[in-house]
This record gives C-alpha cells, sequence and structure tokens, in this order.
C-alpha cells in the first residue's frame, strides 16, 4: 500500500515502529521493568544561545512530554522505571506510548506501568496503536478495539491513536474517505469512554489523490473526519518533509502548503504534537536529516509560539520531543528538554 520503496527511511520508521505495536492484550501486557542496572550519564550540552531570549517561556508549563518510541533502546535494557527516572530529571511532565512492551523481558501490569509514571511525576497523555492487520487476532483499531480502548482505560489515557496513514483501501479519494469512516467509529467509540482518537501524520498524507491530482489527501482527512471525533497529532517534522515533497502538483503546478496554517484554521483537531527537527538537505528525499531537537532547521520558536498565542493555545496542546533513531537516545532526551525551555517569546 505504501508507495516508497523498501530502502525508504519513513517505511523503515513505520515498519519497525508497527512491530512494536504488537501487546500483549488484558491488563497483564508484558512490558521490561529493569533491574539495578543505572541509566547511562549523559554529557552536558547547553542549549543554542540563540534560543534564550527574556520574553515569557514559548512552552507552556507542564506539556512537555517525550515518545517513548525514541528511548525504545534504554527500556529494552534498563526498564521503564529507569527510563522514567531520567525523564523526571530532564524536566518532562508527560510520556506517550508506541507499545507497552518494546522489547521488553519481565511481566508488568499496566496498573504498575501507570504508578511508575505517576511516582516520576510523569503524565501518560496518549498512545500509538496500530490501525488495521491482516491477522484477525492483532493489537490493532480494526480488529481489537475494545481491548485497544480497555487498555488505554486501564492506564488513564486521554488520548488513543493510530501512526498509520488512511492508506488501508487505497490512495484515491474514495479510498480515504472509507477510511475517514472507520476512523469517526473509532473516535466516538474513544469519546464514549472519555478519551480522544487522533491520528498521527508522516508525509505522505500530504500526497495527492491518485485519482484527482487537485485533491491533497491530508485535506479529505480533515474534511471527512467529524472534527469532534477524529482528532490529529501534527509531527511537525514529517509535515514539513510533506511540505518539500509535495508542494507541487504531479503535473508540476505549484501547490504549495505551510504546515502550520493546517493548525491555525483547526487548533481544537490538534491536541497532540510531535516535535521532531531536521537539518535542511534538499539532497534528501524528505528534504531535511532527522537531528536533535534544537540542532535543526525547523523554526520552533516560531511555531509554537503562533500555536500558544491563540486563544486558550497554552492550555489546549501537548508537545512531545521525539526522534526515530537518535544516536544516543538519553542525551536526544535530555537535549531538547533544555533546548524547549530555553525558548523565549520575541519581545
Amino acid at each position: 500500500m505504501s508507495r516508497i520503496s523498501h530502502n525508504d527511511p519513513e517505511l523503515a520508521h513505520r515498519l519497525s515502529r508497527r512491530g512494536m505495536l504488537g501487546v500483549a492484550a488484558g491488563a497483564t501486557a508484558a512490558a521490561l521493568l529493569g533491574a539495578a542496572a543505572g541509566p547511562a550519564s549523559a554529557s552536558t550540552t547547553a542549549p543554542a544561545a540563540s534560543a534564550v531570549g527574556r520574553g515569557r517561556p514559548v512552552l507552556p508549563p507542564g506539556r512537555l512530554g517525550i515518545q517513548l518510541y525514541s528511548l525504545r533502546d534504554k527500556v529494552g535494557t534498563l526498564g521503564f522505571a529507569p527510563v522514567f527516572a531520567e525523564l523526571e530529571q530532564y524536566g518532562y511532565d508527560e510520556i506517550e506510548f508506541a507499545g507497552y512492551t518494546q522489547g521488553s523481558a519481565g511481566p508488568i501490569t499496566l496498573a504498575r506501568l501507570k504508578r511508575l509514571a505517576r511516582d516520576h511525576g510523569l503524565t501518560p497523555i496518549g498512545s500509538h496503536v496500530g490501525y488495521y492487520s491482516d491477522d484477525p487476532n492483532a493489537y490493532t483499531f480494526a480488529q481489537n478495539l475494545n481491548q485497544v480502548l480497555d487498555d488505554a482505560q486501564a492506564l488513564g489515557l486521554k488520548h488513543i491513536g493510530t501512526a498509520s496513514g488512511p492508506f488501508r483501501y487505497g490512495s484515491t479519494v474514495d479510498a480515504w474517505k472509507r477510511a475517514a469512516q472507520e476512523f469517526n467509529a473509532y473516535g466516538a467509540a474513544a469519546r464514549a469512554r472519555g478519551m480522544k482518537f487522533y491520528q498521527h501524520n508522516h508525509s505522505d498524507e500530504f500526497a495527492f489523490a491518485a485519482d484527482n491530482p487537485k485533491v491533497r489527501l491530508y485535506d479529505v482527512l480533515l474534511a471527512e473526519t467529524d472534527p469532534d471525533l477524529v482528532y490529529l497529532e501534527m509531527d511537525i517534522y514529517w509535515a514539513y518533509a510533506g511540505q518539500f515533497r509535495f508542494s507541487k502538483r504531479p503535473d508540476g503546478t505549484p501547490a504549495p502548503f505551510e504546515p502550520l496554517d493546517y493548525v491555525l484554521a483547526h487548533p481544537h483537531r490538534y491536541p497532540l504534537f510531535h516535535v521532531k527537527d531536521g537539518v535542511s538537505d534538499p539532497s534528501n528525499e524528505f528534504g531535511y536529516r532527522m537531528t536533535d531537537v534544537g540542532d535543526g532547521d525547523i523554526d520552533y520558536q516560531r511555531f509554537i509560539s503562533a500555536v500558544t498565542r491563540l486563544r486558550g493555545g497554552r492550555q489546549s496542546h501537548h508537545w512531545q520531543a521525539e526522534h526515530d533513531n537518535p544516536t544516543d537516545s538519553f542525551r536526544f532526551a535530555r537535549r531538547s528538554s533544555e533546548y524547549l525551555h530555553s525558548l523565549r517569546e520575541k519581545c
């Protein structure tokens, strides 16, 4: 279904994330709880001087989270407890799951996982689960909706979503309308339990419909999903990669767009964001090379400020740092927090 090659880093990211999402059903979902090994210490690096100003902090208090996919190596070797302890030390407020095992090797109940987060001052804010599978027993929205929602409730999540694109039935307008109706059903089921269903984008969502090159697929998703049932988690890095890839239609005519404009036009629909950075590289298929937050060219002072200046914006959105493959995941987490906390409104 994907239209990108098997050598593509975005596809590799999706497949590796999808592999993590197969969690055992029930309240005793297997997960790692590390032994006594202590977390590796990271070297100290000051945030970029240009990020520091004298105005109000750009990042709203209590709203910095991290997608635990970025720390899967540390969870796999140390367990959740030491990882949560590090995140508490780095100043994180929230965590987003990408499965509840992440390669771990010891049993832990979801209730215990929830307590561990609470004990370290971390609020589980959301989780990524697969959209669909050919396996009828798969842990996905399409195959096991009730179990997915049961587990999300057990963790006290306010949001439950998928990082899978709406490509289940293809890349035509009607295919996305069909997927949108399924998303509406998942959203209704989540809302009945006091949660919000959301979809996390990659860059392909900003492509054009196979049967109508004038129509951007992401616009179909927005138009065909109920705004009170289906929410969006904008992965800002992949949105700008989509801008790079799809600012021209297949016939070469211009079709520019600005990711931030989607948020400003529909702020209610974006409770969650992935804060992921990249160095501009036009020779790269995606236009960027992923890097630690603060080391790239995405203007997060501008982006976060614009969103939080909206009425109620400082309390309506959650910002999750992420890097798909950090060189040192603890160093990434620490430096991302330092950088984002250092950002100030321009006076």
